[in-house]
């Protein structure tokens, strides 16, 4: 059920919109007539202010419809931020492509580069930042208010209820009030609540209800207007395909779009991504390769490897080595064949036992005394994995997908967790970005299925904005 204040607010984004694309339409404009541009790249001919206006208008319905069509009028106080950025490029750059087709195939109007591409920029800008201001008056609202808040009646006693009950009360963002909770789905009981409290959602945490509970609660929302949510077993976030065998109708789940063209864009993403990224951070590796030697020899200690190698296990139960900035003491990184490798790892497990703060086959130790005085900064911003774009490069990664395991935590899987084996493991994936550190292994392997079941390279991308979001946040904490 839509509220009041967000009907308001989406419609308030239209003229917010057009007035953020008029302001990067004349931006785009005043810029090409700055004195050291025109020195740069001088004029062709002079287009006058007012025609380049009424151009301006002409387009200006497009940019509407296309934003109508990609969904960014269909506003909900709980759409993320980087989610609405990304629409914002998205339809921003199909509105260009329309443009540049039709200036080409309409050669009277202008055909001035410089402003068509320093436009569709601005504009991604502009109206990113109006949207973004927008959504935090909403949330001031929102939260402060009290205006626009979803209340919400969860069905269930079990630990997902209990996961979700604790998601809303730690992100008031979000737009949601929990009224209330039962563990059955009563319709008696909702009707007492819903007219005590209101009700707005119910989510359904419970997935033992029978066909005909859950026949009759979605019957009783749809008659009520009140939204149905549930949270889905494995099975239910699927990728169904139908057809027909035989004659007969007939299911067939698909394991995951990666594969035929999906798996070529994919690797296309992956080899593109990590040669840009290897250029563009390869002056960063170079200085964090001098650090790392440089604290070996403060430390007497020069024989340490800059690049430590690591077993892991990747697609379909392959092995290779995963590189790394060397973050621990050199005596930490040596051969497991070896006597001093023996130790250190006996020593590892040790400290698994005493000081891992992880439910499942993986660890995390929490305050590692045997990272370096280096490897403990570059190990806390994520920067010693910057050597797995190489890793990307040669095919063995992915630049986002589940993480790769050590053989040693593989063993310890579940049957059902080797799933996480059937793609390439990535630098970032669904569970780096969650929002959430304490995530336990069961968590993180659902969010990899999810991605695995769910992948686009639209979800690609997402996920590399919000890795870079997550890193920033990590260096502001």
């Amino acid at each position: 059920m839509k509220k009041k204040s967000e009907l308001i607010f989406s419609a308030v984004q239209v003229p917010m919109d057009v007035a953020m694309i008029f302001l990067a339409a004349i931006s785009a404009f005043a810029i090409r007539n700055i004195p050291e541009v025109l020195a740069l790249k001088p004029k062709l001919y002079v287009f006058p202010f007012h025609m380049y206006m009424q151009v301006v208008m002409t387009i200006m319905p497009l940019f509407v419809a296309v934003y109508a069509l990609e969904g960014l009028y269909n506003i909900k106080t709980t759409r993320r931020f980087w989610r609405e950025a990304l629409k914002v490029f998205t339809a921003t750059s199909i509105a260009l492509v329309v443009i540049i087709v039709t200036i080409f195939l309409k050669r009277e109007w202008f055909s001035s580069r410089f402003i068509i591409l320093s436009g569709w920029l601005l504009a991604v800008a502009y109206v990113t930042f109006g949207r973004y201001v927008l959504q935090k008056i909403q949330k001031y609202f929102l939260i402060k208010k009290g205006l626009g808040v979803y209340r919400v009646l969860l069905i269930g006693s079990n630990g997902k209820m209990e996961k979700i009950s604790q998601s809303i009360k730690n992100n008031p963002g979000m737009g949601y009030k929990i009224v209330d909770h039962i563990g059955t789905g009563s319709i008696r009981a909702i009707k007492e609540i819903r007219l005590r409290k209101g009700v707005d959602e119910i989510i359904i945490c419970d997935s033992t209800l029978t066909d005909d509970e859950q026949e009759k609660l979605v019957d009783y929302c749809a008659i009520n207007n009140i939204a149905y949510k549930f949270i889905p077993t494995t099975l239910q976030t699927a990728r169904f395909e139908t057809g027909i065998f035989n004659g007969e109708p007939i299911i067939e789940i698909k394991n995951t779009p990666l594969e035929g063209w999906g798996r070529i864009l994919k690797r296309i993403y992956d080899l593109v991504g990590s040669t840009a990224l290897i250029i563009v951070f390869s002056p960063l590796m170079l200085l964090i390769a001098l650090l790392v030697k440089w604290e070996s020899f403060s430390e007497r200690k020069p024989g340490g490897p800059i690049i430590y190698r690591n077993e892991r296990i990747g697609s379909n139960g392959r092995k290779f080595y995963v590189y790394k900035f060397r973050y621990m003491k050199w005596e930490f990184c040596t051969d497991p064949n070896t006597r001093e490798g023996k130790r250190a790892l006996e020593y590892e497990k040790k400290l698994i036992e005493e000081l891992s703060i992880r439910k499942g086959p993986l660890y995390k130790i929490k305050n590692d005394p045997r990272k370096t005085r280096v490897g403990a900064f570059i190990e806390r911003y994520s920067l010693d994995e910057l050597p797995q774009l190489f890793n990307v490069w040669k095919g063995e990664m992915s630049l986002i997908g589940p993480r790769p395991h050590q053989e040693r935590e593989v063993e310890k899987y579940n049957e059902y967790h080797r799933r996480l084996l059937t793609i390439k493991p990535g630098i970032s994936g669904m569970a780096q970005v969650s929002g959430r550190s304490d995530l336990d292994f069961e968590d993180e392997y659902k969010l990899d299925v999810f991605y695995i079941e769910n992948w686009s390279l639209k979800l690609d991308f997402v996920i590399s904005l919000k890795t870079i979001r997550a890193l920033i946040q990590k260096r502001r904490n």
